[in-house]
């Protein structure tokens, strides 16, 4: 927002229909940001929703800017912030941590279930092929063993028969040379039908039928299969996995989160925070004490007389924003009474007195330059109304105080007085606020004391009591 020469100008349009809109130095701004200013400029003590004086927070700042401790309280929020950034800090390595632990868990239990497995490529088929060869290995057996008959070891098998054929066309190719062509080839194919067959014996003979091992095939050819369909869907694929779960969790178990540093940096802030808290609490005990009594001792001229004004200091082990303390006013404004917070006994009038009570006090370092006191001549009059006019003049020598009154002893001390009329036009309520100036000013006072306001008497006394100030 910006503030030319130093000013700072709010503005609302109140429509008849529809929302209401506001400005802060001509940009538009909400509702929120507005109410956030207005906290800041203008103190209102009134009715109870109003009051800032019930607010902890507003209770603390008082008392911190009596003990001439707000940089002391400035920088516990400042050291509590990092304190409680570092563990925020803290907690989310933490949890990285935990989640990278958890992916590591993950990981291991991974390249374990594949690397238990001790997995070669290409067994999958090879281990497929075994299988089928003993899930038919009578079948494998029985033909095989009729093959090698058939061509080399039974009677009249192909072998004899080729032999024979052989010795007859050796016979004849003596006669006629140009069949040893031929005889070369039936020797070849009589060799060939020997080799066969007794290929066909050996592998008969060694034909494996082992139902054990059959099973203990399935079993692993099972592995295999849950292997592949998780982390598959080929052999291949399930053995290059494993080779990036191991590069992974390597890389995972290089990267150690670091907490001990960090540890020693919450602690370092930890013990800085305390140091300062410590610090704090030592000025606002001294501090509560000497607030309260002077305080009660205001009480009794602004019409509380009997009054009990307390400062509770509400300790906890660990620090917070605040320090080591929240801070409660207390007070008993009717005699046999125990004090109890402010906001469980106070009436409007009586709540505007004791914060004109702490103005009063606090006049020279109250930083909101704005003060409104409504209901603040509640169940007053007389002596102790012009005791309350005179606080009310004191904290004006520092602070803007607006008095909302019917007491002409409060208003009589004013600089400004605006009269403020309720009307109706054309059948609308009206409010009118009118400056009151010169004679204007001497026959409002004069209404107010109950006088004709024409008259001279009433005004003569008006004029004393304008006078006065």
């Amino acid at each position: 927002i910006d503030a030319s020469e130093g000013l700072l100008i709010l503005k609302r349009e109140v429509a008849r229909e529809g929302r209401n809109r506001a400005w802060v130095n001509g940009s538009p701004a909400t509702a929120t940001m507005v109410g956030e200013l207005g906290t800041a400029l203008v103190d209102l003590h009134g009715q109870h929703e109003h009051q800032t004086l019930l607010r902890p927070a507003e209770q603390r700042e008082i008392l911190d800017a009596f003990a001439g401790a707000r940089e002391p309280a400035r920088r516990v929020r400042e050291l509590h912030g990092r304190w409680s950034e570092l563990r925020d800090e803290r907690e989310r390595r933490e949890e990285r941590r935990r989640e990278l632990e958890s992916r590591a868990d993950f990981l291991r239990f991974q390249l374990s279930e594949i690397e238990d497995a001790s997995l070669e490529p290409g067994e999958d088929a090879s281990l497929e092929e075994e299988a089928n060869r003993l899930e038919h290995s009578e079948e494998l057996m029985r033909e095989a063993t009729r093959i090698h008959e058939g061509l080399y070891a039974g009677e009249g098998s192909v072998s004899d028969l080729l032999a024979e054929l052989r010795d007859a066309l050796r016979c004849i190719a003596r006669i006629d040379a140009s069949l040893d062509e031929v005889l070369e080839r039936l020797e070849d194919a009589y060799h060939t039908v020997v080799d066969a067959g007794r290929r066909m014996g050996d592998y008969a003979a060694d034909v494996d039928h082992d139902p054990r091992r059959l099973e203990r095939i399935r079993e692993r050819q099972d592995l295999l299969f849950r292997l592949k369909r998780k982390y598959g869907p080929e052999l291949e694929d399930v053995i290059e996995t494993g080779r990036r779960v191991r590069a992974e969790l390597d890389e995972l178990e290089g990267a150690a989160v670091d907490l001990e540093a960090l540890d020693r940096e919450i602690e370092e802030a930890r013990a800085a925070l305390r140091d300062e808290a410590e610090f704090l609490s030592e000025a606002r005990g001294e501090a509560a004490e000497r607030l309260a009594s002077e305080v009660q001792a205001l009480l009794p001229d602004l019409g509380m007389p009997g009054s009990v004004f307390q400062v509770a200091l509400v300790g906890r082990e660990e620090p917070g924003p605040g320090g080591f303390e929240s801070v409660e006013f207390r007070a008993s404004l009717n005699p046999g009474f125990e004090p109890r917070a402010l906001k469980r006994i106070a009436s409007g009038g009586e709540l505007s007195r004791v914060m004109l009570a702490l103005k009063a006090i606090l006049a020279r370092v109250d930083r909101v330059p704005t003060l409104v006191f409504d209901e603040i001549d509640a169940g007053i009059g007389g002596v102790v109304a012009g005791r309350v006019a005179e606080k009310l003049r004191d904290v004006a020598e520092h602070h803007q105080v607006f008095v909302i009154t019917h007491l002409p002893q409060l208003a009589s001390r004013a600089h400004q007085h605006f009269n403020v009329e309720k009307g109706e036009e054309g059948g609308v309520a009206t409010t009118r606020v009118v400056e009151l100036a010169g004679e204007e000013r001497v026959r409002e006072i004069a209404r107010m004391l109950g006088g004709d306001p024409e008259s001279s008497a009433s005004r003569d006394h008006a004029r004393e009591l304008l006078h006065a100030v």
